[in-house]
């Protein structure tokens, strides 16, 4: 069981921030050998996701771009897990708990992603849908889509 909280990011603590970045480093960097720029002044203005196990270590993270700093919509990004919680089903709950946190922060509003290209039927699950628009990615195959609860 993954216990989830949100937090901007004025109210994230010092150790938290360090673990968030050092679980992406660790899945984006050197799991999926993409030396990227992490640090983008985005997070800055986000909501970040915190997942801890029973243990209380850091499993999981991603964040939630206000509408306007990455795209016109709100969006989801850097969406990550920790190996050893991958395969229970961890990554859907932390989709709908992060919908569900955006609804009820924001109102139902669309959601832009930009997701790698082999997670696209894991986020069409979640009612997000292909915009078309397919490309690299820091040398990965990413593909945007969209959410849209008003259609």
């Amino acid at each position: 069981m993954i216990h989830t909280e949100f937090k901007p990011f004025s109210e994230l603590t010092l150790n938290e921030f360090h673990d968030i970045i050092q679980l992406r480093i660790e899945v984006f960097v050197v799991e999926q050998d993409c030396p990227y720029q992490d640090l983008d002044g985005k997070d800055k203005k986000c909501y970040h996701m915190i997942c801890r196990n029973g243990l209380g270590d850091l499993v999981g993270t991603l964040r939630i771009l206000p509408a306007g700093l990455a795209y016109k919509e709100i969006a989801i990004g850097r969406v990550v897990l920790n190996q050893s919680v991958r395969g229970a089903n961890q990554g859907h709950s932390i989709m709908k708990k992060a919908m569900k946190f955006i609804a009820e922060e924001f109102g139902e509003s669309a959601i832009r992603i930009s997701a790698q290209k082999h997670l696209e039927k894991f986020y069409a699950s979640h009612q997000f849908k292909s915009t078309g628009k397919e490309y690299l990615e820091d040398g990965i195959p990413h593909i945007e889509m969209l959410y849209e609860p008003f259609i």
